[in-house]
């Protein structure tokens, strides 16, 4: 059933945000026998789908698999062109299905989930009223949960005449059918960072405006490695540095004033500071929780709060309004815990709601991976060595040059790359590992297993790397913290 062909206003479960996070929180609980009905506003398949992961990961890598080819001799004399700007871009928009999605609405129908399309509010207590692009109004019923899936939207900085160039953000960046002469990114996270790799790679002249540091998140050398290899690709980096005003030109390109008293002047600018909830207009208010803001839950993603209207445990959120990862691997994460607890609560069987059980997402408090698809790619998972530092853990950093791994020297001539993982002394396991390099995106699943396995570096010296691959790269990094 779908597009509002449903049987009746009443469910087991209302999911509001029809994104990656929603589909796997309504999968799981229709799995679990509860009826089930998406409320989505835009496309069914949300941010990820259209406007984030898969559109800007399909810029990114015709131009990666370009320069892979240009560091591997015998292959780099045979790519000798340039990318294909077009081709690029019709291989992206055949990831965003054309920005359709029927075959997503299909998905849903397939699966016995209900879809109602409007704009959802809550109304009361598992209470949803829908309203249509025409107007009309649903209220729809839950008898046990409704699950908030709303996932977030970007955010302009304060920044004075900023809203009146027309900016564009990430979702701009990524749908774009033409690449501008000349491109300014504000913004030093991971989206600024993709973008200034992507728009490069297609041709565009960048200038990347970071404020602090670049992924200053990240360990330090990985922000260090990017803004290396982005010069060199011919982008501009400005660290340092941020936007005091914001105009266009009378021939239309904008120019930015920055503290420093220098311009930056470009075809467009891609704002990339930061996300809000998508929670302004959800009738927060309606069950005594404030509007626009992030979404504190548990770890069964129980929204939590004091107004008696949250009462009941039928309150839940997932993905990125709470404010937890706003990762959508993470997010789906979440949603496969929420969608199996909100089954074992409406059938009255027990919760397994302790560190690492079935119902809770523990991994969103220290075992959150993450790629940055720059080229060198930056993966990580767990904590950084700031990280550990802060939170008062006795620990050994250990570092190594990827660069010196055989199968890495087989991989590109003149690898250059860093890895490094955190142990707790205490416990001698890892709690965090950073891959900066090519190709160490596929690298990073094994660190996750022992960082949340929480795997003995004794038993880690057992776990034996095929020769000669990248994966060399664990026996170099035990070897710097020794035999047992």
């Amino acid at each position: 059933m779908n597009d509002q062909t449903t049987t009746g206003t009443t469910f087991d479960v209302i999911v509001i945000g029809g994104g990656a996070v929603g589909e796997n929180v309504a999968d799981r609980t229709v799995q679990g026998g509860l009826s089930t009905v998406i409320v989505e506003s835009e496309l069914v398949g949300g941010e990820c789908s259209y406007w984030a992961c898969m559109p800007s990961k399909a810029l990114l890598r015709s131009g990666a698999a370009l320069s892979a080819a240009r560091r591997v001799g015998g292959a780099a004399e045979a790519a000798t062109g340039e990318l294909d700007v077009a081709a690029v871009l019709r291989r992206r928009d055949s990831f965003t299905s054309h920005w359709a999605d029927d075959g997503q609405v299909g998905w849903l129908d397939s699966a016995g989930i209900a879809l109602v399309r409007g704009h959802a509010r809550l109304s009361g207590v598992r209470e949803v009223t829908v309203t249509g692009t025409d107007g009309t109004t649903t209220v729809l019923t839950a008898r046990h949960a409704v699950v908030v899936s709303t996932g977030s939207s970007a955010v302009l900085p304060d920044i004075p005449g900023i809203s009146t160039v027309d900016p564009w953000t990430s979702r701009e960046a990524t749908s774009a059918q033409h690449i501008p002469e000349s491109l300014a990114i504000i913004g030093g996270g991971v989206t600024a960072a993709e973008m200034a790799t992507a728009y490069t790679s297609l041709g565009a002249r960048v200038t990347l405006i970071v404020r602090h540091s670049l992924l200053g998140k990240e360990e330090p050398f990985a922000g260090e490695l990017v803004i290396e290899a982005l010069r060199a690709a011919g982008a501009t980096v400005l660290t340092g540095e941020a936007p005091v005003l914001a105009m266009r030109s009378a021939d239309g390109d904008v120019v930015l004033t920055l503290a420093s008293g220098g311009t930056v002047t470009a075809t467009e600018v891609l704002v990339a500071t930061g996300r809000a909830p998508r929670t302004d207009d959800l009738g927060l208010a309606a069950v005594g929780l404030p509007d626009g803001g992030w979404l504190t839950v548990d770890d069964t993603l129980l929204v939590q709060g004091d107004a008696a209207d949250l009462a009941g445990d039928w309150l839940y959120a997932t993905g990125d309004v709470t404010h937890r990862a706003l990762l959508t691997h993470q997010g789906k994460y979440q949603a496969r815990a929420a969608g199996d607890v909100i089954v074992a609560r409406a059938s009255g069987r027990a919760v397994d709601d302790s560190p690492w059980g079935t119902h809770v997402a523990t991994a969103d408090h220290s075992a959150v991976p993450q790629v940055t698809f720059t080229d060198p790619e930056v993966a990580s998972v767990g904590l950084s060595q700031a990280a550990a530092e802060k939170a008062g853990l006795r620990i050994r950093v250990l570092d190594y040059p990827i660069g010196s791994v055989a199968g890495a020297s087989l991989q590109a001539d003149g690898y250059t790359g860093m890895a490094r993982a955190i142990v707790d002394l205490d416990r001698e396991v890892l709690i965090g590992v950073t891959f900066v390099g090519q190709d160490v995106a596929e690298l990073l699943h094994a660190a996750t297993i022992a960082v949340v396995g929480e795997v003995p570096i004794s038993r880690l010296w057992h776990a034996v790397p095929a020769y000669p691959t990248m994966s060399e790269v664990w026996l170099r990094l035990l070897e710097a913290y020794g035999r047992p």
